[in-house]
């Protein structure tokens, strides 16, 4: 393949900087960034971590919060010909240690506040607020002009989220990076009029490759937050500063639940975008009730295939409420049985992929690797049904379906029933070991108001086969997750099987 063919990662900001150079690219805070200085930043610190003494191909860790600093980090890694490693900001320990070490990252950057807790003996530079950070370098710091990245060449290791077993890192090509991208533009609507703005970790795939770097791609001005916060949020879209947002569904209850979303003015948010976890159908109808012109989009799909897989188009919602929607652009999928045969629409299976999006592999896991690519074909792990027109719905987790009494039980299903009760803020369904049902379907609720367990376990039996209904519930005072807003059912079920 010939070099300089531009199908790379930083090559989606280097055609919009000479596209519209002037146009206001990325605010932070203070800090805002035409995208021409955006492009200019880019290849000065490619420059600057060339001259650490990496060599193309090295490994370099993010360890951060969100900013300007991380998104232009990232595009340097890829202009150098480095390969990016975004950190979960929130590791520690040997968590954290692990990451660094399996992925063999020569250098980490990160957030002066965060070096501390690296192991020790990692060599770090420091991302931002110091005086020897990567920011105020650039000024100092001639602009890269060495060769470009082939369209071959990682770009980035894409560690899962480890919700079920130790993180694995999915190895993404700029092909298939730039892939989603344009699966992601044409699948979520995105152009250069829209006010996005980008409140979930940075690190995380669905933030970074469904949307800022899509919307990069295309000319918009996009706002970085440093998180979620739903004051800010809120603010920006009554300010008229932002119509474009993308939430998992813990934000979307967070805001929902707001004593002030009844009342805030909200009608210039155009698209929501949701997704990383299954929406509560109850959750999104109440949404819907609320915001009815509101053009919402359920984006689907795991970071092993960068990460965009299936959307559900505002118009697609109706009689479909709980589907992820059909293939974007250049996603293929089927529903196979354990053998890896089609099952008959309708029929529950297991939702594999063909796809340039998909990773190359697993880095340094060549078992894994072979496990999860079967047949030309990769094995998602999610259960789904596909109906006669093409859509999806996901059942659950293969590893979350319940087996009860020798029935499988989806705990989706138990948990969107438990949704419709007033009292319910948040709920998860496991399976917790049980000597008569094999596993005893469980919800642990985060409640709101005064509840019992009889009453839910009884609101849940009028909404479902008595099967289905959970045998217990338990309360707590809030559910554990990840970083993209993924509910850790492993940690739930270590936490009550005893």
């Amino acid at each position: 393949m010939t070099p300089g063919h531009g199908s790379t990662v930083d090559g989606v900001l280097r055609r919009s900087a000479r596209r519209t150079p002037a146009r206001v690219a990325v605010e932070y805070g203070e800090r805002s960034w035409t995208y021409e200085e955006l492009d200019d930043a880019v290849s000065r610190a490619a420059r600057l971590l060339l001259d650490q003494g990496l060599d193309r191909g090295d490994r370099v860790g993010a360890y951060g919060h969100n900013s300007d600093a991380y998104l232009i980090a990232f595009l340097a890694c890829a202009r150098a010909g480095l390969v990016h490693v975004p950190v979960n900001q929130n590791l520690t320990g040997d968590d954290l240690a692990y990451i660094v070490g399996q992925s063999g990252s020569t250098l980490v950057l990160a957030d002066p506040g965060l070096a501390g807790r690296l192991p020790a003996g990692a060599r770090t530079l420091p991302l931002r607020d110091s005086a020897d950070s990567l920011l105020t370098r650039l000024a100092t710091t001639p602009p890269y002009d060495g060769p470009e990245a082939r369209g071959e060449d990682l770009v980035q290791l894409l560690y899962t989220s480890g919700t079920t077993a130790l993180p694995k890192g999915a190895m993404m090509t700029h092909r298939a990076l730039v892939h989603e991208y344009l699966s992601a533009i044409t699948a979520c609507d995105l152009s250069a009029g829209d006010r996005p703005v980008h409140s979930l970790p940075l690190y995380h795939s669905a933030q970074m490759h469904v949307f800022l770097l899509p919307y990069l791609a295309v000319g918009a001005t996009n706002i970085i937050l440093d998180g979620p916060d739903g004051d800010r949020l809120l603010d920006l879209v009554e300010q008229g500063r932002a119509d474009s947002l993308f939430a998992p569904p813990t934000v979307w209850i967070a805001l929902a639940n707001r004593p002030d979303f009844a009342t805030r003015d909200l009608g210039g948010l155009r698209k929501a975008y949701y997704g990383a976890s299954i929406m509560p159908v109850p959750v999104l109808e109440r949404l819907r009730e609320r915001l009815p012109k509101l053009a919402f989009y359920n984006c689907f799909g795991q970071s092993e295939i960068g990460p965009l897989a299936t959307v559900l188009a505002p118009d697609e919602h109706k009689g479909r409420m709980d589907s992820c929607g059909r293939t974007v652009l250049f996603v293929d999928a089927r529903v196979v049985d354990e053998d890896g045969k089609d099952v008959p629409d309708g029929t529950p299976g297991e939702i594999v992929y063909r796809s340039p999006q998909l990773c190359e592999g697993y880095w340094d896991k060549p078992e894994e690797t072979e496990a999860a690519f079967r047949d030309g074909w990769f094995h998602s792990g999610d259960l789904a049904v596909r109906d006669a027109h093409g859509y999806f719905t996901i059942v659950d987790r293969v590893k979350d379906v319940i087996n009860s009494g020798g029935v499988l039980v989806a705990s989706r299903q138990v948990e969107d029933a438990l949704y419709t009760h007033d009292a319910v803020a948040e709920v998860a369904v496991i399976g917790l070991p049980d000597e008569r049902w094999i596993e005893a379907v469980t919800a642990v609720v985060v409640p709101r108001g005064e509840v019992t367990e009889a009453e839910l376990i009884d609101h849940a039996r009028e909404k479902l086969a008595h099967f289905k209904a959970p045998k217990r519930v338990l309360f707590v005072d809030e559910l554990p997750r990840n970083a993209s807003g993924k509910i850790l059912k492993r940690e739930l079920r270590d936490r009550f099987a005893g």
